[in-house]
């Protein structure tokens, strides 16, 4: 019988390790934790954002990185797919809003209990707290060294994730293995993560979520405007989906300006005109207190000081109202950098998709080896996108090792 091995048991490492099983294959899942699926146990907020509903072409726009690398991988295996899998498993599943995919439950130990039981019944062999440190070929046979055993296999699927994360075990330690091998791996980065400010005024909003406004970079003459959605200030900047979005979106956020749309429904005629009326409905109090139906009260200062205007004028001219209007469509807030690995969601870069068969996830350039998930430079936003980047990968890698000459 041929055998595979996965270097990985999360999302990708299980759904490859599954395939490769129905495939009629031995699959052994060699595993650096005590368990398998960890880092997937805490996506979503521990609820597990499956994937997303949304149909092929919207998915493909949210794959930030090297999208047409994943249509061949979507086409076989798509999100309806996997909620049909997951689904013969006991996993019932529900779509919230943006086409989200949740477990009902809204439990995420649920997903891994009906991959537990789909490995199970596949006949998967599980080796955990087992580190990798070396991987190669060796004659006819692939091998990978965990714990100082050499194991042999007819097939290596590397999946072993990226770097964010490094608490479940993402360490980045693919990286060198593909290197080893002699593949490409493209400068990795956090990505889906949070931005730390220049200044210090986000931090006196800690904890206030902004709902339906939109953010902005300005790239050369072109505006980069993110969906209407929310938006998180932090003792240290800013987070939420909105941060998360421009934060992959941009290939170097760190040093740069951007602008948050408080009001994105109004024109500025049309906000000019709110402002006027709020204005005169409150004659004669400070501006501190005469924006209240306007803005979070927390959030008029820092406004107001953007616009240059004293929180204690009971009054604005022309100008300054011009000045207020322009601020709260575009209130700037410059970006220091990135959160670090550990906060991150996942990682951009990894290994070069120039160097991989995109139907099959096998490198060209060493035969039987195959590299799935986060280990792969490809990413995409917020909604589920990235795992099921995962499970196509993975189930693409599974099937053509299952099944390879």
């Amino acid at each position: 019988m041929k055998r595979v091995i996965v270097v990985g048991g999360g999302a990708s490492g299980m759904m490859a390790a599954l395939m490769a099983a129905k495939s009629g294959c031995e699959a052994l899942i060699v595993e650096r934790n005590e368990k398998l699926g960890k880092k997937l146990y805490i996506t979503g907020k521990g609820r597990c954002n499956l994937t997303n509903a949304a149909e092929e072409a919207e998915f493909i726009e949210n794959i930030v990185r090297n999208p047409r690398f994943m249509r061949s991988a979507f086409a076989r295996f798509s999100p309806k797919d996997l909620i049909g899998l997951l689904e013969s498993a006991g996993l019932k599943t529900k779509v919230e809003r943006g086409g989200r995919v949740f477990p009902v439950s809204d439990k995420s130990s649920d997903v891994l209990k009906a991959f537990s039981r789909l490995l199970e019944l596949s006949g998967v062999k599980v080796m955990l707290n087992a580190r990798v440190s070396a991987v190669g070929v060796k004659g006819d046979k692939r091998f990978t060294t965990a714990n100082g055993e050499k194991i042999e296999a007819d097939a290596l699927i590397i999946a072993c994730g990226g770097a964010s994360y490094p608490a479940t075990g993402s360490t980045g330690d693919g990286y060198a293995l593909a290197k080893a091998l002699g593949h490409t791996v493209t400068p990795v980065a956090p990505a889906l993560a949070g931005l730390v400010s220049e200044e210090a005024w986000p931090g006196t909003l800690a904890g206030l979520t902004l709902k339906n406004v939109t953010l902005s970079y300005a790239l050369g003459k072109r505006i980069l405007t993110t969906d209407i959605g929310e938006l998180l200030f932090t003792h240290d900047g800013i987070s939420g989906p909105l941060a998360l979005e421009m934060s992959s979106r941009l290939e170097n956020v760190a040093g740069t300006e951007l602008f948050i749309d408080l009001k994105p429904a109004l024109s500025r005629e049309t906000l000019d005109a709110r402002v006027l009326r709020d204005l005169q409905a409150n004659k004669k109090k400070q501006m501190r207190n005469a924006l209240e139906g306007l803005l979070p009260r927390s959030l008029i200062i820092p406004v107001l000081e953007a616009a240059n205007i004293a929180p204690s004028d009971t009054e604005l001219t022309r100008e300054k109202r011009a000045r207020l209007v322009e601020t709260l469509k575009a209130l700037p807030v410059k970006i220091k950098a990135p959160k670090g690995f550990e906060e991150a969601i996942i990682t951009r870069g990894g290994v070069d998709v120039r160097e991989i068969d995109p139907k099959t996830m096998e490198s060209k350039l060493v035969p039987g080896v195959y590299f799935v998930g986060e280990l792969l430079d490809v990413d995409g936003l917020t909604g589920g996108f990235n795992l099921q980047i995962a499970f196509s990968t993975g189930y693409a890698a599974g099937v053509a090792a299952g099944n390879a000459d």
